[in-house]
């Protein structure tokens, strides 16, 4: 196992060419939730500020509540369609998620990586798994990981390749040292993180920035091990006082630190 640092990854963030556009960075689709609409908020707002060139929530029910509280940045649908072009990476489960929200993020027209989190994880007997290899990451903490694979027992580290294993994803282990395991037996221990991220929303944040990365087509594996990096960067910055909502107006000058 591989403990998380920069040298895994930061040669993969760049700055953009001189004439790229917004898709050219990549078009992120945000699931909108339902109640916790704070939570939506806290990673679409970080999906944008890691470089997503575009971020679009989607909310059916909840869309003019959405125009109203997100930046306006980030554009609010009230369902997702031929007219979104070029969606590279979806997230759903911020703040929960209804089952077809769920399935739409799964069998998405567009070809994209999906980032699955809290119930938006399927429990492994629902009989999704596996989806295609490395395509899909998923993100629990410890309850959630739990819920989703009552039959694995052990060390964490073990436990979450495993479910790499059965699931043909990657797992993005939460905890005071995040376990990242590739379906391919690889992993990465981040340990780069703050007690001061033990906070509601924090792990919204972090779906967000995997979210955002992935977006603009980075080997997913890495783009994992950078977001919790990031993510664990942040917390120690911010120290006490820290709600999630700080993180995403420091991640500029962090990830400026560490473009090649």
């Amino acid at each position: 196992m591989q403990i998380n640092s920069p040298k895994i990854w930061k040669h993969l963030l760049k700055a953009p060419d001189s004439d790229a556009h917004k898709y050219d960075r990549g078009h992120a689709l945000i699931h909108g939730a339902f109640e916790l609409t704070g939570a939506t908020h806290l990673a679409a707002s970080a999906c944008s500020r890691i470089g997503a060139g575009l971020t679009t929530v989607v909310a059916p029910e909840t869309a003019d509540l959405y125009r109203t509280i997100l930046p306006p940045d980030i554009m609010v649908r009230n369902k997702a369609g031929d007219e979104l072009k070029r969606v590279s990476a979806i997230l759903a489960g911020p703040g929960g998620a209804h089952k077809d929200q769920i399935a739409e993020a799964l069998h998405n027209p567009y070809g994209a990586s999906c980032i699955l989190d809290a119930n938006a994880i399927p429990a492994v007997n629902e009989g999704l798994y596996p989806f295609a290899l490395a395509q899909n990451i998923l993100t629990p903490h410890e309850g959630e990981f739990a819920r989703a694979f009552p039959m694995l027992s052990g060390e964490r580290a073990e436990k979450a390749v495993s479910a790499a294993k059965i699931t043909g994803c990657i797992i993005v282990l939460k905890g005071k040292e995040t376990i990242i395991a590739h379906p391919d037996g690889r992993s990465i221990a981040n340990q780069h993180a703050s007690p001061w991220l033990a906070k509601a929303g924090t792990g919204d944040v972090l779906a967000g920035m995997i979210t955002g990365l992935a977006a603009q087509g980075l080997p997913l594996f890495e783009v994992c091990a950078a977001a919790c990096w990031l993510h664990g960067e942040a917390g120690k910055r911010i120290g006490a006082g820290l709600v999630a909502s700080d993180m995403e107006k420091i991640l500029g000058a962090i990830l400026q630190d560490q473009i090649a």
